[in-house]
C-alpha cells in the first residue's frame, strides 16, 4: 500500500492547501428536560475530512472522491492529514492523471 498526501487548491491564496485533523469531533448531547454532560470524541474518517475542504478549495470536494474512489481510498494519517490510500505505484500514475484531466492543477497528490 502506498499513501499519498491530497491537496487541493486555495479559494483565496490559490495555493496547494490540505486538511489535517487536530482533534478529534467532539460531539455532546442537549436533552429537551435536562442536562447531559457526556461528550464523546468522534475521529473523522477520510471522505468526511475531505467534505470539510467545501469552500476552501476551489474545486467541489464530491467531485474529487468521486476520481479518488475508482483507484484507491480516502483515509486519514497518523498525524490527521487527508491522504489517499492506493495499492501501487500505478495507482498512484493514474490517479494523478485523472485528477488533473478532470480539475486541472486544482488538486494534486504528493508523497
Amino acid at each position: 500500500m502506498i499513501r499519498t498526501r491530497l491537496f487541493g487548491r486555495c479559494r483565496i491564496y490559490h495555493d496547494p492547501v490540505s486538511p489535517v485533523l487536530k482533534a478529534p469531533a467532539q460531539i455532546g448531547w442537549d436533552a429537551w428536560f435536562r442536562s447531559i454532560d457526556l461528550v464523546t470524541a468522534q475521529p473523522l474518517r477520510g471522505e468526511e475530512l475531505l467534505k470539510r475542504t467545501r469552500g476552501w478549495w476551489t474545486v467541489e470536494p464530491n467531485e474529487v472522491a468521486e476520481v479518488v474512489k475508482r483507484f484507491g481510498r480516502l483515509v486519514v494519517g497518523d498525524g490527521g492529514e487527508l491522504m489517499v490510500e492506493l495499492p501501487d505505484e500505478r495507482a498512484v500514475d493514474a490517479l494523478s492523471k485523472a485528477l488533473t484531466e478532470r480539475f486541472g492543477d486544482q488538486v494534486q497528490v504528493a508523497p
